[in-house]
C-alpha cells in the first residue's frame, strides 16, 4: 500500500465519538486467529471502552487512510494505585515493580492494525502518538507469546518481558512487558 495513513491523537471524548471506527478495527483484528474473539467478547470489550474513555487521562490514536477508512487503533491510560494488573501475574514480582501511583505507568490497553496495513510502520506511529503527551515513567502491556509479529515489534521498541499473566478470567497466558520511558524523551 502506498497510500498515506494519517494518525490522529484523541482524548476520551473524541475516541468515544469514533467508537464505530475503533470497534471496526478491533473486531476485524481480534476475531482473526489466534485471538478468535466472539461477538460477545467484542461487545464486552466495548462496554469497558465506554468506561475507559471517561477517564480524564485516557489517550488514543486512530489511523486512517486518506479517504477516512480506519486502519489501526491504540489506546490506554495511566494505571491507578489500586490497579489489579499486577495481581494477574502467575509469578510474583517485587513490590517496587508493582508500585503504582496513578501517574507512574501508562497501561497500553489495545494496539491493533488491520491486515492490509500491517508492516508499514502504522503500529509504531500510533504507539508514539498515544504516548506523546504522557508523563509516565513506563508503559505496561500484555501480549500473547504466540503472536510473533507483535512480540518482535514490542521488543524492537525497547519493551522487556517482566512476567506472565492470565489478564482476565479464562484468558490464555500472556507475556507482561514493560517499556522504560525515562531518558527516552517520552
Amino acid at each position: 500500500m502506498t497510500e498515506t495513513i494519517a494518525v490522529e491523537c484523541m482524548d476520551g471524548a473524541a475516541a468515544a465519538r469514533a467508537e464505530p471506527e475503533f470497534r471496526l478495527v478491533y473486531a476485524e483484528v481480534f476475531t482473526e486467529e489466534p485471538y478468535e474473539e466472539t461477538p460477545e467478547s467484542v461487545d464486552a470489550n466495548f462496554r469497558r471502552f465506554r468506561s475507559q474513555v471517561r477517564k480524564k487521562t485516557f489517550s488514543a490514536a486512530l489511523a486512517r487512510t486518506g479517504d477516512g477508512e480506519p486502519v489501526g487503533i491504540a489506546y490506554g491510560y495511566p494505571l491507578s494505585p489500586s490497579t489489579g494488573w499486577w495481581d494477574r501475574l502467575i509469578t510474583p514480582v517485587d513490590d517496587e515493580l508493582r508500585r503504582e501511583d496513578g501517574r507512574r505507568t501508562f497501561g497500553l490497553m489495545e494496539l491493533a492494525v488491520r491486515a492490509p496495513w500491517r508492516r508499514l510502520g502504522v503500529a509504531r506511529r500510533m504507539h508514539e502518538a498515544v504516548l506523546a503527551d504522557t508523563t509516565a515513567e513506563r508503559v505496561l502491556l500484555n501480549v500473547r507469546p504466540d503472536v510473533k509479529a507483535a512480540q518482535a515489534a514490542y521488543r524492537s521498541w525497547g519493551y522487556r518481558k517482566v512476567g506472565e499473566a492470565h489478564p482476565w478470567e479464562g484468558a490464555v497466558l500472556h507475556d507482561v512487558m514493560v517499556l522504560d520511558l525515562r531518558g527516552s524523551g517520552g
